[in-house]
């Protein structure tokens, strides 16, 4: 049976937040973790420090890591805490396209899809526990005694893209649904804003994409198989702007941050996107007013600028092949309309 929950990502969840008292003394960080968890060796603790799992105010770091005062130490595993449970909740959604087997939602940026680290609640799984109380569920094992369960899940989108998700709300569904995913058969658009001008206005940007070493949070393109999972994204130049281009990307598979990971390698990544380098001033000129100009940009969208604009695939009932669009989000929407009239006042 078919996992669409384990096809395409590796989720990191928060198990323990410490802060670290005024008055310590400088110490090894496994040597204090090993003194505050009483069931975990101190062996263990080093393997999760070069696992990158142990952050230091939000910085991975290496056992021989000598704590401060007022350090906050967080320790990530792959699996989610004992005590995790799945609440409903009665948060609106926004459904674009709903029969007795499927639902398709246009979800806004800022939500995200399943609860994970740091984000147990408010989810777009929260929700659809609250509207429907019949999904299938897909069942992740996460370690020997403990198991995830994802209502209706079929795959994802970020918490800061926005955009088309479809949702199984039949097991038969579910499966089909999971199946096309899995052999590309679905088709998705995507609408990314990117810092600088392309040199090229179609292409493709392929590799395999893996944790970053440095920083477990992260994706990162390699050229080495064993590194990460295969990856292929078309684009083409919609619109450029001084300093700015649009593209439409065509994702031929579906990995954990494909889009911003491909542009990011290209050394244009997506704009406001923090995480790969977006929120930095990448092109332009060194003005104060340039400076302004974009900082103003940033506080209309809450995250990177990318939209899943474009949905296709067949029923997996029904068989008839349906298509979905979703207009770009008003903020996104202003940022490009300053973005022309930057461009037409500069020319």
């Amino acid at each position: 049976m078919l996992d669409p929950t384990t096809l395409d990502e590796e989720e990191l969840y928060e198990h323990h937040t410490f802060k670290v008292d005024k008055g310590q003394s400088l110490i090894r960080i496994d040597k204090y973790l090993f003194n505050l968890l009483p069931n975990a060796s101190r062996t263990k603790i080093q393997t999760a420090c070069k696992a990158n799992c142990v952050l230091v105010n939000g910085k991975p770091v290496q056992p021989n890591y000598r704590v401060k005062p007022n350090d906050e130490i967080k320790i990530l595993l792959t699996r989610p805490p004992r005590d995790f449970k799945l609440i409903p909740e009665n948060i609106p959604l926004n459904i674009i396209y709903e029969d007795e087997y499927i639902l398709v939602i246009n979800k806004d940026a800022g939500m995200v899809v399943h609860p994970g680290a740091g984000n147990y609640s408010g989810t777009l799984v929260n929700a659809l526990l609250y509207h429907y109380q019949n999904l299938p569920t897909q069942k992740q094992k996460l370690s020997e005694d403990w198991i995830l369960d994802r209502p209706g899940l079929v795959h994802r989108i970020d918490k800061n893209t926005s955009g088309i998700l479809v949702i199984a709300k039949t097991e038969l569904a579910l499966q089909l649904l999971a199946k096309d995913f899995f052999e590309h058969n679905i088709e998705r658009k995507y609408i990314a804003l990117v810092w600088g001008n392309l040199p090229d206005k179609e292409g493709t940007i392929r590799g395999y994409i893996g944790r970053d070493p440095s920083n477990r949070k992260i994706m990162k393109l390699y050229d080495d198989e064993t590194k990460g999972k295969w990856s292929v994204t078309h684009y083409k130049v919609l619109e450029e702007f001084k300093y700015f281009t649009l593209v439409e990307c065509k994702l031929e598979t579906g990995r954990t941050h494909q889009i911003r990971v491909h542009f990011k390698s290209i050394k244009h990544p997506l704009f406001n996107d923090e995480e790969y380098g977006g929120k930095l001033i990448l092109y332009g000129i060194n003005s104060s007013n340039y400076k302004a100009f974009v900082h103003s940009l940033f506080e209309l969208i809450p995250g990177q600028a990318l939209h899943a604009a474009y949905l296709g695939f067949q029923h997996p009932i029904k068989k008839q092949w349906l298509s979905f669009e979703s207009p770009l989000p008003s903020g996104f929407q202003k940022i490009l309309e300053k973005l022309r009239n930057y461009s037409s006042n500069s020319a």
